[in-house]
């Protein structure tokens, strides 16, 4: 007499965004971004934001940038967007008009895990994407 059992295996979903800038636009930002980013940030120093762009290179033609820079270094042209985490600072995250063009709509998350983890960049106006989640060709 065999058995015959049904092996289920769980996919993970990927997280969620609930975050957007206070205009309702901008990245989208998990909330295991936001509390990274607001781990972060203090330590960083006063006057500090999050700029987050594209560049050329990478295994698929372009990477993503994320850096902190003095609020100084802001350009005119440089998009805002103010978000306001839960028990935390607002902060400010900027984008220049042509990363936009790349990025718009992204979803920002971050991982713990060992293999994999950190921040995770979703993009829908990519059409292929490299293993290692951070280049990506339009």
């Amino acid at each position: 007499m065999t058995s015959e059992s049904a092996t289920t295996t769980a996919i993970a979903e990927p997280a969620q965004a609930t975050h957007t800038g206070r205009d309702g636009k901008g990245i989208q930002i998990t909330e295991s971004a936001m509390k990274q980013l607001a781990t972060l940030l203090p330590a960083q120093g006063d006057g500090k934001v999050l700029r987050v762009g594209v560049r050329s290179g990478g295994c698929s033609g372009m990477s993503y940038t994320m850096d902190f820079i003095d609020a100084a270094d802001i350009q005119a042209d440089d998009e805002r967007y103010i978000y306001e985490p839960a028990g935390a600072p607002s902060f400010t995250v900027v984008s220049d008009p042509k990363s936009l063009l790349y990025i718009y709509g992204m979803q920002l998350d971050f991982s713990s895990a060992l293999i994999g983890g950190g921040f995770n960049f979703t993009n829908p106006n990519a059409t292929q994407t490299c293993g290692c989640g951070s280049s990506f060709a339009v």
